[in-house]
């Protein structure tokens, strides 16, 4: 048995003649869980009566039962989506059991032969039979082509919406389209630079888009919707339980004059985009200076504990984003060093911030801050009584004295117990009603003791 190569592939289409056209007008509206709304304008040249309009050039992700087509005097019969996309093997696929030519060059002269060959399998390879003879066609580079009659029907090009219609006049017509698409998201991106010494931070957002279908859209009006649509889940839902406190210390209240879609923030992308197949591009969003900022360190703790080895705690750049609410992404933060170069400090996962929100941004663990924790008593006073008594030793080894906030929460709180602080050595703040907080000055290269004594009453 011989063996040859296919190295190439030409086809003759004699696809039938449908009424084609691609979109004049794009729009997008992305949303935050990999859905999109594509809506296109295009026109039209109809006959007058039943007749099929292709539509190519949908995303390759459509959800066809979304599809919203309309024209003016046009009624739909029927709509199919083909995704079966023209390659060499789909058409190797479509011609099992049919006719093509095989055409050969015979690398020492040159000579061209063609014979007739029937594709008999494309099962791991290409088998077809030739007179009486069974041969392999091999992917090795050597000057074999195959050439076919025509492209199947139900192939495409690229991605098409075949919609049966049934006009009541010909002519020109403008035709409206809209639809929903999986593969496609947006994320939020934050630029913060923190200027420690001012007690500043300046923001930059970005709109990072992904489109992971393998359709481009060109020239497109691009909007990104921030917030959370119903029925869709939230990819970014963990995000508030990123750390035992999450991220922001108070929503805001602040009113800001970014469009607004139903409850959530419609952010329109200035200019036209187009946005290429299995591309990611960045697009600003948000841009905001002199924000008033500063160093937090936090020891965020929930129950009562020992631990034999000292804790870290959390350093936090506290700010309130007045004016700009921030949507559901990744902030970064940098801050300059003494030859003033900017350097990446730490970054943190955020949700849909409200404008005039104080926010906590975690950015990574202080070096030179623990807090060691030890139950020094735990009394049960009655059935539904129990005292216990807890000492924290907050210790620095820097040069610089700081303010370590703890906070301390209630281990049965919300749903069974109520509490009270019988002792303390030194005031504390509520947070709510069952997170206390206590800012424990700490001297530089010293510790500091916070002690205090918990009383529990059980509801049950």
């Amino acid at each position: 048995m011989k063996t040859y190569a296919l190295a190439a592939l030409l086809m003759l289409s004699s696809a039938p003649a449908l009424a084609q056209t691609g979109p004049d007008e794009v729009s997008l509206t992305v949303y935050n869980s990999n859905l999109a709304l594509v809506s296109e304008q295009r026109s039209l040249d109809l006959a007058r009566g039943e007749q099929v309009v292709e539509l190519p050039g949908v995303s390759s992700q459509i959800q066809p039962t979304t599809a919203n087509f309309f024209v003016e005097g046009v009624e739909i019969l029927e709509q199919n989506f083909d995704y079966d996309l023209l390659s060499p093997s789909k058409l190797m696929e479509k011609h099992v059991g049919q006719f093509v030519d095989v055409i050969r060059t015979n690398p020492g002269n040159g000579n061209v032969s063609k014979e007739r060959a029937k594709v008999l399998s494309v099962n791991n390879g290409v088998v077809v039979q030739i007179g009486n003879t069974i041969e392999v066609l091999r992917d090795d580079n050597l000057p074999t082509r195959v050439v076919f009659p025509q492209v199947p029907e139900n192939l495409r090009a690229e991605p098409t919406l075949s919609i049966r219609v049934d006009s009541a006049r010909g002519g020109a017509r403008e035709a409206n389209l809209s639809y929903l698409t999986g593969g496609m998201s947006w994320r939020a991106d934050y630029v913060a630079s923190f200027d420690e010494d001012a007690g500043e931070l300046a923001l930059q957002g970005w709109a990072t888009l992904t489109n992971n279908t393998e359709t481009t859209f060109t020239d497109a009006s691009v909007a990104v919707v921030a917030g959370d649509v119903a029925g869709r889940q939230n990819p970014n839902r963990y995000n508030q339980y990123n750390s035992p406190r999450g991220n922001f210390n108070r929503a805001g209240t602040q009113g800001v004059d970014t469009e607004r879609l139903g409850d959530n923030y419609l952010y329109p992308l200035p200019g036209e985009i187009t946005v290429r197949a299995s591309q990611t591009k960045q697009v600003g969003i948000v841009d905001a200076d002199g924000l008033d900022a500063g160093k937090v360190y936090v020891f965020d703790t929930y129950g009562f504990n020992t631990n034999s080895n000292p804790q870290s705690v959390a350093v936090r750049i506290g700010f309130t984003n007045e004016g700009t609410a921030l949507p559901t992404g990744t902030l970064r933060v940098y801050q300059k060093d003494a030859q003033e170069r900017s350097q990446f400090v730490g970054e943190d996962q955020i949700g849909h911030i409200p404008a005039g929100s104080d926010m906590a941004v975690k950015i990574g663990e202080a070096f030179d801050l623990r807090v060691q924790p030890t139950i020094t008593e735990d009394k049960r006073i009655s059935r539904k009584v129990r005292d216990v008594s807890m000492r924290y030793r907050v210790t620095n080894a820097s040069k610089t004295k700081r303010i370590v906030e703890v906070r301390q929460r209630m281990p049965r709180a919300y749903w069974s117990a109520d509490y009270d602080v019988l002792s303390e050595s030194q005031d504390h703040a509520l947070d709510d009603a069952y997170t206390y907080i206590w800012k424990v000055e700490v001297p530089a290269e010293g510790e500091k003791l916070l002690e205090f004594t918990v009383r529990e009453r059980s509801r049950w």
